[in-house]
């Protein structure tokens, strides 16, 4: 393990709104209504920047500089990767909304541990401290709030960070997210996210360009992906589906390694592309790592255990990797989390 690098492990973001009731004329694009300069202020509080973006008739889908950046109506969805302060995005997210006649319903912060915590800044270095941030920033109408750190027994030292705080008990929409961390990447495949020597591509064309070596494209084949290749390396993608997202990041030097995968899917499509096993099995193939953290989170949808179980027996018939760890919590207005962990069975 390096001494020091980059860090890829994200911290992650999300924000849910609702309409004022006394507002009468209620504009259905709701957030996506945020001017590109106001979202570029609170990037630059944050420390990132828009490096490319892509929307459809659901929502806004933006590559940043540090990983990625989702605007529905009534839902932010934000995580950047590296020594960046998520956390002052919080207050000028809500006063935007406020702006729109949108109140914040539910909040929840969540990251894995970081390859290099001594290089975080405050608050990242301890979890306590992130959450007396977040508690600070959101108001008091959040009243129902749990933290939770998800330990492994098999490895400690990655854990899942969990603080929730909702309106409401019960989740306010019916989607399932999928988090995935990858470590120890195969290093003949992360030798895709290296842009070649001499190439005069820019960093779209060297983007798409690594989408289709790794095999990216093939995740979700009815995805729209917006990709984008970092220089010397590295690899960000959104993917764009109806009203479901997917985003990748990849930082690829050996000793550090990293990629993560998220979706946000229903489960019970018809068209079978809901499968959540299926679609981790393709999207950990593109890397694989020895070293998997999964961490669903079920909103609106009751906890499906069978689900669960599908991943686990999945992932050791087709990519050798055994589940060595399995953690479950209820957190207000998101639902249930399943953390899980695996390694190649012969470890």
């Amino acid at each position: 393990m390096a001494v020091s690098g980059f860090e890829g492990f994200e911290k992650r973001l999300e924000l849910r709104f609702f309409h004022d009731n006394s507002t009468t004329n209620k504009n259905p694009m709701g957030l996506r209504l945020i001017d590109f300069e106001s979202l570029d202020q609170v990037l630059t509080q944050v420390q990132c920047t828009v490096v490319s973006a892509v929307a459809n008739r659901s929502f806004d889908a933006y590559v940043l500089s540090e990983s990625s950046l989702f605007v529905y109506p009534t839902k932010i969805i934000i995580k950047t990767c590296g020594t960046t302060q998520l956390l002052k995005s919080i207050r000028p997210f809500i006063h935007l909304a406020r702006t729109l006649n949108l109140t914040l319903r539910a909040c929840r912060y969540s990251r894995g541990s970081f390859i290099f915590p001594n290089s975080q800044p405050f608050p990242y270095t301890s979890f306590e401290d992130e959450v007396v941030i977040v508690e600070e920033s959101l108001p008091k109408s959040l009243r129902h709030r749990k933290a939770s750190v998800m330990t492994p027994s098999n490895n400690p030292s990655r854990a899942w960070h969990v603080f929730a705080a909702s309106a409401d008990v019960e989740p306010d929409e019916r989607v399932v997210v999928v988090e995935v961390c990858m470590t120890e990447l195969d290093r003949v495949n992360a030798r895709s996210f290296f842009r070649r020597k001499g190439d005069e591509k820019n960093s779209d064309s060297a983007g798409k360009e690594m989408t289709r070596l790794s095999g990216i494209d093939m995740i979700n084949e009815n995805a729209f992906v917006c990709d984008f290749a970092f220089d010397p390396c590295g690899y960000s993608m959104n993917g764009v589906d109806g009203e479901r997202y997917s985003t990748i990041h990849v930082t690829p030097e050996d000793g550090f390694s990293y990629a993560s995968f998220e979706c946000g899917l229903s489960l019970y499509d018809d068209d079978g592309r809901g499968d959540i096993a299926e679609v981790l099995t393709r999207a950990i193939d593109v890397f694989r790592p020895s070293c998997v953290s999964i961490a669903t989170t079920y909103g609106g949808e009751d906890y499906d255990h069978e689900v669960t179980k599908r991943v686990e027996r999945l992932l050791p018939k087709k990519l050798g990797l055994k589940c060595r760890s399995r953690l479950k919590d209820e957190f207000p207005g998101s639902g249930t989390v399943v953390f899980q962990s695996f390694t190649p069975r012969r470890r």
